[in-house]
Formats: structure tokens, C-alpha cells, sequence
């Protein structure tokens, strides 16, 4: 790939995928690239820089210093977060995307951005959601995350920057916390249930949602910058995915580790108003056809996982089920 940038490196996405990359591609040919950082946050290791997306210039400096080929442009506000403060998320999410499509432009550069399942909207097909389909989302994460997609295609249409992108749904990791996301709940649950074996969950019990685990949207996203471009029909977005699942599964399927673990609704209005303007299900069928996306865990897996995981994180027991 060359070298690679990653922006918002300390985010729910960024911290894991730096990670990854520097294992793949060596700790030389990695950037790392936060409005903060703290020296806990990257153990000393590979190149550093404070940089904030919205300065075009201070970003431009980067690329040029180290020579970059690639970015992963993760910088966002995220949907429930957005929506508390709608002008400065637009301003920051499009904004920082407009910077780098332009570096990116300069320099011919690739670029992935994720976008979301929050780029659809009440008007979308619910169930097996086309890759193809009406969008027109109803919150200010969702707008942009709609927009971004069709700037990205724009660039690589007009000006052939090689814009890449995945249509994220909630992610679950035991490594990152929840950073205002409308599928926090999914990360929350494991938490509260491995200390303190109950939750209270913001959604309704029948919100159906799509997931994925931390270790599965890495891996989508280096095997689509990896991917032959001329397999690729479509760019940005991709829809992509691993279960389908509510509050209520999770719950079930974490009491097979922890038989007295409890879960009580206490409804967000806002967040729930979000998850039900956004599809039930995902059809990935164009990932898989194009660039051989398939997922490696599922809810039982991943749920396994996560509650071992979990448990060294936080040093606490949890009773071996047989």
C-alpha cells in the first residue's frame, strides 16, 4: 500500500485498525493522526501526530512529511452525539472529508471513509436492504454519511482519486468504550453484564438491528483497500455485515455465560427515534461478489468472545459454562 495515514486514530475504529495495519504493514509505514493524544494511547510506537482534520494545511503537512499513499479517514462525530450539536457534526464531518478528498486529489492518494447504516432512512427498504436503494436519511450523522458517499464517488468520477468506503453497522468491541453512538448499547450490555450482571437498555427489546465485531470491520476494511479495483463496480458505499440482531438476542445469548445476568428497558426517545429510522437487515451480496467479503463471527462467537475477553480486561471471574 505504501505509507498510510490514519486520521482520528484514537476513535472506536481508529485505535483497533492502527493496530492492525502497523501488524500487516510494519510500525514505519504507519501515521497516526488525532486532534489528542497521550502517550498511553499508542505506546510510543510509529509516528505520532496532532493534527486536526479541519485545517487543511496542518493535514497537507503530514501527507507530505511522510510521503503517505494511502488514508483512512475515520474523523467523525457519531449519530446520537451529531444530533446534540447538528452544525458543528456537519461541520467537522464534511468538512475534515473535503480536506482530504482535496489532499488526496493534490497527491494522488487513496482514500477509505466509512459510512453507515445511518445513511439510509425511514424510506429505505428494511428488511435486506439493497445495496442500491433510496437513502434520504433523517438525522445529521445520516445526512452527512449520505453525502460523503456521493462526494467520495464524485472524486473518483471527476478527478480519479481511488475512494473507497463500507457502510458500517453498529460495531462491538471489548477493546474501545461506546463514543456516542446509536448502537452503543450493543458494546454497553457486555459491560454491564460482566460487572454487574445487569443492564438497562436505552432501546426497545424488538429494535432490530445490524452488528459486527471489531475484528470484522478491520478486516473488511484492509481487504477493500487491498481488493483489485477492477472488480470493483461499485465504491462507496458498501453495504456490509455479520448478524441481525435485538436487544433481546444479545441478552439471551449472553445468559449462556451468565445464567442471572438482567436487562430492564429504560427508552432513549432521541436514540430510539434514530435506530427506527434504520434498516432491520443488510443485503451484502455486492462485498461478497465483488472483493469476497464473508464475515467470521456471529453472534454466538462473537458473544463468546467478547465475555472472555471482557473478563481478563476487567479482572473478573466468569463461571465456565459446559
Amino acid at each position: 500500500m505504501g505509507k498510510i495515514l490514519v486520521t482520528g486514530a484514537l476513535g472506536q475504529i481508529g485505535s483497533e485498525l492502527s493496530l492492525q495495519l502497523k501488524k500487516n504493514y510494519g510500525e514505519e509505514n504507519i501515521v497516526l493522526s488525532d486532534i489528542r493524544f497521550r502517550s498511553q494511547d499508542t505506546n510510543d510506537q510509529g509516528f505520532v501526530e496532532i493534527s486536526d482534520c479541519t485545517n487543511m494545511r496542518s493535514l497537507g503537512d503530514i501527507v507530505n512529511r511522510h510521503s503517505i499513499k494511502v488514508i483512512f479517514h475515520l474523523a467523525s462525530i457519531l449519530s446520537a452525539a451529531a444530533e446534540e450539536k447538528p452544525q458543528f457534526a456537519w461541520n467537522l464531518n464534511m468538512g475534515c472529508l473535503y480536506n482530504v478528498l482535496e489532499i488526496a486529489r493534490e497527491n494522488k492518494i487513496a482514500v477509505f471513509v466509512p459510512s453507515s447504516i445511518a445513511a439510509f432512512g425511514p424510506d429505505t427498504p428494511q428488511n435486506k436492504t439493497p445495496q442500491d436503494t433510496i437513502q434520504r436519511p433523517n438525522t445529521i450523522y445520516g445526512i452527512s454519511k449520505a453525502a460523503g458517499e456521493l462526494l467520495c464517488d464524485y472524486y473518483y468520477k471527476r478527478f480519479g482519486v481511488d475512494t473507497r468506503g463500507l457502510r458500517y453497522p453498529g460495531l462491538i468491541s471489548y477493546k474501545t468504550l461506546p463514543g456516542g453512538g446509536t448502537t452503543d448499547y450493543a458494546v454497553e450490555i457486555f459491560y454491564e453484564a460482566v460487572k454487574h450482571k445487569k443492564y438497562y437498555c436505552y432501546l426497545d427489546a424488538d429494535t432490530q438491528l445490524d452488528m459486527m465485531y471489531m475484528p470484522d470491520a478491520i478486516k473488511a476494511a484492509i481487504e477493500l483497500m487491498e481488493a483489485d479495483p477492477e472488480n470493483l463496480v461499485h465504491r462507496n458505499a458498501f453495504n456490509i455485515t455479520a448478524m441481525s440482531v435485538n436487544p433481546e438476542d444479545i441478552a439471551s445469548e449472553i445468559r449462556k455465560h451468565i445464567p442471572d445476568f438482567s436487562m430492564e428497558y429504560r427508552v432513549d426517545p432521541l436514540r430510539q427515534k434514530i435506530a427506527d429510522s434504520w434498516p432491520d437487515s443488510l443485503d451484502d451480496s455486492a462485498a461478497r461478489n465483488e472483493w469476497g467479503w464473508k464475515p467470521d463471527y456471529d453472534l454466538r462467537s462473537m458473544t463468546t468472545d467478547m465475555i472472555s475477553k471482557l473478563s481478563e480486561k476487567l479482572q473478573m471471574q466468569i463461571p465456565k459454562m459446559n
